[in-house]
């Protein structure tokens, strides 16, 4: 089968061989962090820390 899953997951797997990657040229790799939530308006105080933590750890 094939799966789409995040590297650091089966990064073990993948260097033991029991897993093996396909379709590289389709999946570069990505540098950030992807968020999606719902729109702008009517944040939760929380959510919007969370976004503001995940901005500043991007940018390291």
């Amino acid at each position: 089968g094939i799966g789409y899953i995040f590297e650091q997951e089966v990064l073990t797997d993948i260097e033991s061989g029991r897993l093996v990657r396909v379709l590289e040229a389709w999946t570069p790799p990505y540098p950030g962090l992807c968020l999606y939530y719902p729109g702008r308006r009517n944040l939760s105080a929380g959510m919007k820390a969370f976004l503001a933590l995940a901005r500043e750890f991007s940018r390291r």
